[in-house]
Formats: structure tokens, C-alpha cells, sequence
């Protein structure tokens, strides 16, 4: 049995690769997708709304995430109303600053109280969990994306964080706390024990769940088995 049917956090798959978005759903092993700017432009996406209403003819009832991408308040509030009527299982994500470091809380509150569904992103510390939490609608579905992963690239660990920030947010029932840019496997079952509803993680993490719970001596001799071989192929001699 995959170790995910026990799993209760829900995996989101987060890329911008078509072709390989239709696959994953098609195979029913992730909950949602988030999407986002870098990602669309390593996959080569050149029509931001092409993109999204490709994806969207086939995904139409999982939840997916599409970012704002302009730098003022006004204008990203123009985007994430046109971007809300792509369809209803959509999010909205907007970052918590813009590239001057302004905080984007006053959008944040009146777009969750217009009912918006938002995924509010590159969420790293506390005072940023403590803030987007008291200014989204109870009633609103809200996406927190706290990036642990980046957290870790500090040297620091991510689990007092994530922590912390499912306390903040333990009595507002429509929001949900997301682990964002996974490193590995185990961050998907270290998210699961600290209480994140979702976490994202990218196809390569994915392809990596047929290794769960390994046994480790057949995974060694696989290993040593995988350096002779290449070394052979290579035609290495001394």
C-alpha cells in the first residue's frame, strides 16, 4: 500500500509543465497544484492565460493555485479578480510583499473579505503567519504558504516555525497551513507531524514515493551497484 493512503495532509503538486499537470491528476495520487511565475518560465510558458485555461479545461475540481505577478497593490488587485473568475477551484496567490518589502495585508483583507479564495505566499516568519492571520476572513477557504524548505537553505530549522504557526492559526478553520518548497520525501511526512494541511512537493519528490520505508542494506548494494556500473560504462582504467 502507498504510504500516502494513510497520510492525512494533502499533496499538492507544484509545477507548470502541462503535459506532466495532466498526467499527475490523471493518476489521482496529488489533492491541488500550485503554479507560480519561476516555474511557468522554466517550462517555457509564454501565455500566462493560455496556460491557465489549458490546465484548467481538464483540472476542474481540485484546488489550483495562480500567482499575481505585477509589483502595486492596484494592479494586483485588478489581476486577482480576473484571475478569481478562471474558475471556482482556483486560488489566488499573492505574495506577502511586493519587491519594495511593502506588506500586502490591506489587499490580503479585502480580498479575502470579497470572498476570495487566496494562497498568500513566500511566507518565511512568524510576524508574517501572525499578520495574514488577522487579516483573512474566517469564512473565507485561505491558503498560508509557509516556505520551510527556503527556511532550511538559512541553516535553520523549519520545524519550530511550522510549529508555531499551526498555534496561530489552529482557530481559524478555513485556513489552512501549506509546507512549501519540500527538499525531500521525509519533509512530506515531517509536514504530516508538525499538522500542515498540504504540502507541495515537485514531480522529482513525487517520482521518490516508491522509496518509502526501503530496506536500507538492498538500498546499499543498489548504490554500490550503481557506481560500478557507471564506472564500467565510462570505460574508467588504471
Amino acid at each position: 500500500m502507498s504510504p500516502i493512503k494513510n497520510l492525512k495532509i494533502k499533496i499538492f503538486a507544484d509545477g507548470a509543465n502541462v503535459t506532466e499537470m495532466k498526467r499527475i491528476y490523471s493518476e489521482g495520487v496529488v489533492k491541488g497544484f500550485t503554479t507560480n511565475p519561476t516555474l511557468m518560465k522554466k517550462d517555457g510558458v509564454k501565455d500566462y492565460v493560455a496556460f491557465a485555461k489549458d490546465v484548467l479545461s481538464e483540472i476542474k475540481n481540485m484546488p489550483i493555485s495562480f500567482e499575481v505577478f505585477t509589483d502595486d497593490f492596484e494592479s494586483m488587485e485588478r489581476q486577482a479578480r480576473e484571475i478569481a473568475g478562471w474558475g471556482d477551484n482556483v486560488y489566488i496567490k499573492i505574495p506577502i510583499t511586493n519587491t519594495r518589502s511593502e506588506p500586502a495585508y490591506d489587499l490580503i483583507k479585502k480580498l479575502s473579505s470579497d470572498g476570495m479564495k487566496l494562497n498568500i505566499t513566500a511566507i518565511l516568519t512568524i510576524d508574517q503567519v501572525e499578520n495574514v492571520a488577522l487579516n483573512i476572513d474566517k469564512a473565507t477557504p485561505t491558503i498560508i504558504s509557509l516556505f520551510a524548505g527556503r527556511i532550511a537553505d538559512t541553516g535553520r530549522d523549519p520545524i519550530p516555525y511550522v510549529n508555531k504557526a499551526v498555534e496561530i492559526l489552529k482557530d481559524l478553520p478555513n485556513a489552512e497551513l501549506l509546507w512549501a518548497s519540500s527538499r525531500e520525501l521525509l519533509n512530506i511526512f515531517q509536514a504530516e507531524e508538525c499538522g500542515c494541511q498540504i504540502i507541495t512537493v515537485t514531480n522529482d519528490i513525487l517520482k521518490k514515493l516508491s522509496m518509502y520505508d526501503r530496506d536500507l542494506t538492498e538500498l546499499s548494494l543498489d548504490t554500490v551497484k550503481m557506481f560500478y556500473n557507471d564506472a564500467s560504462s565510462a570505460g574508467y582504467k588504471f
